[in-house]
């Protein structure tokens, strides 16, 4: 499974290669408050990488924190119970 991951990994960063030397055209990206010259492909796989890492926090953000947050309510709810069953089905002597 590992050697099937690092050849998915190799081959994406084959296509980057190869998509960033076949799309050489200088362009001018302006911010607003800046302005960028680069490369056509490096600024299509810039723009990529950033959508990616935005849309990965948007997820963390929308769905695994609060996930965690009910599964951490949760383990302590029932652990609670536990403890509280232990104590009526076990007095002390």
């Amino acid at each position: 499974m590992r050697l099937l991951r690092s050849l998915i990994a190799l081959l994406f960063v084959l296509f980057g290669v190869v998509f960033g030397a076949l799309n050489r055209a200088p362009v001018q990206i302006d911010l607003g408050f800046r302005s960028i010259d680069m490369r056509l492909g490096f600024a299509l796989l810039t723009v990529l990488l950033i959508g990616a890492a935005i849309g990965g926090l948007a997820v963390t953000a929308g769905v695994v924190w609060p996930l965690r947050r009910r599964m951490h309510r949760n383990r302590v709810s029932t652990t609670g119970q536990q403890a509280a069953i232990t104590d009526k089905d076990f007095p002390p002597s």
